[in-house]
């Protein structure tokens, strides 16, 4: 080794860190299902992944809970994220809209993998807010 070698690892003043919390039906009922009763960890992942990123940064004043907005994401860019094939996340995402645990609320013209969509992360387990 002649030169200095780089690191390709951010600084860690330059890493955006963002906490979310999650309800224990998440962890205690979801997980067990998905991963054990559907065999499907994948959508686990999927599920934890955008429910992340739908975590805006700003609280509603009432309630003191955040809020949380669409994500818009092409399957490819998911799967890059999450480190799975895209097949597995298409039928991740298939598994989560059949449950009613994703919602799609916007997609592209064209139904592909290059086209983003928003999806709306469902929490059908908390009761509704009058």
């Amino acid at each position: 080794m002649n030169g200095p070698t780089r690191s390709k690892i951010a600084p860690v003043s330059v890493l955006r860190t963002s906490v979310f919390t999650l309800e224990r039906y998440v962890t205690e009922v979801l997980m067990r299902d998905l991963v054990g009763h559907d065999h499907l960890p994948s959508a686990f992942l999927v599920y934890l992944f955008l429910r992340g990123r739908a975590t805006a940064d700003d609280t509603n004043d009432l309630s003191r809970r955040r809020r949380m907005r669409p994500v818009t994401i092409s399957v490819r860019e998911l799967a890059a994220q999450t480190g799975l094939a895209k097949s597995v996340v298409q039928t991740a995402l298939k598994v989560l809209c059949r449950r009613q645990l994703l919602r799609v609320v916007t997609t592209g013209k064209l139904a592909s993998a290059r086209v983003a969509s928003s999806y709306e992360v469902l929490r059908p387990w908390r009761r509704k807010e009058p």
